[in-house]
């Protein structure tokens, strides 16, 4: 069913019971005012009655006739009786000719107990009063009809059923056109997402000067369009960037091979040219390698085997691991009073990718540090892990620290000439599926500090 259609008929559904609780309301109240209304006029005609019967001296019966057949009252069918305490009736009169009202001896009796009692005869309403003085007391009947307004409560009723479909048919076509105005930004936020592609992701949704919901939708889209531009372009960059990397080697090989199968050479030339293209061979690989490693940690956590890691274990690896890369490269860790219980070392993630992330940090520190040594230090701030590496290196400025989280950039252009530009932003993605943090302060000739950040798994 279409939103709008929907919208139509909760809306149309809601104005029902809104004017269903209001006509309700109405009628009640007024069958209640005009219950009301009848009862103190047919106690006030038993009063009125009970003081002239109780004046036989003055009024005798038939002058009380005469008086209750000029008296001009609303309502019709009018029937008057008294009945003394044996109950024995002494006086009657109907305005129709021929009628009767029989009463129950017990309604007599709730009379006089209650003082009055409100009771229904067929059509007729009546009241049973007790009417007592110095000198009488009597139980005064007094019933009729109230048709005036029986009447106007029949007209209400007719007028409240009139409004309330007439009410109805107006929430039908007034919500209608309400929820096309309602959904009519949504559709316009629909086609504008519409024309939106990979050609022209830099196009955003107009999100208009009104801070409604709409603008919170807007807003989110074009917030969650700027995360998908800028991962395209990180993904262009990242292929270019790649694509350079591989070609450079793959250039260098076939020149050499183009070169050394020119003309005859001796045995040492073609050995040289063997061992150069032997070394383009084995950069080609350990790039292939860091690019699959760069791929596996940009997935989800989702997809990782994941364990419960003592990070003191992980860091007492480095050590031995970076040795391998350059044996001049040295490790010192400088850990602060560590908790006794292990639960608070403890990180859950995938043990390599983690020691890979902290590894290539630890590498790049002692690469452009001068003395070639990376400082590890460890803390605890439960629930938080804290990772400081640190070097004493040629530090990094201040408008290339934003640049080295991403892909193949290298500080200073690459002047190093070692490495991809992948160490860093390999450490980063895989910090990040692990929940973590990881910052870095640098200084210009002094060295910089990476620090990292892991959600304790206890």
């Amino acid at each position: 069913m279409p939103v709008r259609i929907r919208i139509t008929l909760v809306f149309t559904l809601l104005v029902f019971i809104i004017l269903s609780i209001v006509s309700f309301s109405v009628y009640y109240f007024s069958y209640f005012s005009r219950r009301d209304t009848i009862k103190t006029r047919l106690t006030n005609r038993a009063i009125t009655f009970g003081r002239l019967l109780s004046r036989s001296e003055v009024f005798s019966n038939e002058l009380v006739k005469r008086i209750d057949s000029l008296t001009s009252i609303a309502h019709t069918n009018r029937a008057i009786q008294a009945y003394n305490y044996e109950d024995k009736k002494f006086y009657e009169y109907y305005s129709e000719a021929g009628d009767v009202l029989q009463i129950d001896s017990k309604i007599l009796d709730d009379a006089r107990v209650n003082g009055s009692v409100f009771f229904s005869i067929g059509k007729r309403e009546a009241v049973a009063y007790h009417y007592v003085d110095d000198s009488t007391r009597m139980v005064m009947i007094a019933a009729g009809v109230d048709e005036e307004g029986q009447q106007n409560l029949q007209r209400l009723s007719n007028i409240l059923i009139v409004s309330l479909l007439g009410g109805l048919a107006i929430a039908v076509v007034g919500g209608y056109f309400f929820s096309k105005g309602l959904l009519r930004p949504l559709r316009k936020i629909a086609d504008d997402v519409n024309v939106i592609s990979a050609q022209n992701i830099s196009r955003r949704i107009n999100t208009g000067d009104a801070k409604d919901e709409w603008y919170y939708l807007s807003d989110t889209l074009n917030s969650l369009l700027n995360r998908l531009q800028e991962s395209f372009d990180l993904q262009k960059r990242f292929i270019s960037n790649a694509s350079h990397e591989l070609s450079t080697p793959l250039t260098s090989i076939s020149s050499q091979l183009e070169v050394s199968l020119q003309r005859e050479r001796g045995a040492d030339e073609y050995r040289k040219v063997m061992q150069s293209i032997l070394e383009d061979v084995r950069h080609m690989a350990n790039l292939t390698k860091t690019l699959l490693e760069f791929a596996k940690a940009s997935g989800t956590a989702g997809g990782l085997e994941i364990n419960l890691i003592r990070i003191d274990e992980v860091l007492f690896r480095i050590p031995a691991e970076i040795a391998k890369a350059n044996k001049a490269f040295s490790v010192l860790f400088e850990f602060d009073q560590l908790p006794t219980e292990d639960e608070h070392l403890l990180i859950a993630g995938n043990e390599e990718l983690l020691f890979t992330a902290i590894k290539n940090i630890v590498i790049n520190g002692c690469k452009y540090s001068g003395n070639q040594q990376a400082i590890i230090k460890l803390s605890i701030e439960y629930p938080t892990i804290i990772i400081q590496v640190q070097d004493k290196g040629v530090g990094i400025p201040g408008d290339e620290l934003a640049k080295i989280f991403q892909p193949f950039y290298r500080v200073g252009a690459g002047e190093t000439g070692e490495g991809f530009g992948l160490g860093l932003p390999l450490a980063s993605r895989i910090i990040k599926l692990h929940k973590g943090t990881i910052d870095i302060s640098s200084t210009v000739n002094k060295g910089s500090t990476f620090t990292i950040r892991f959600p304790s798994a206890k």
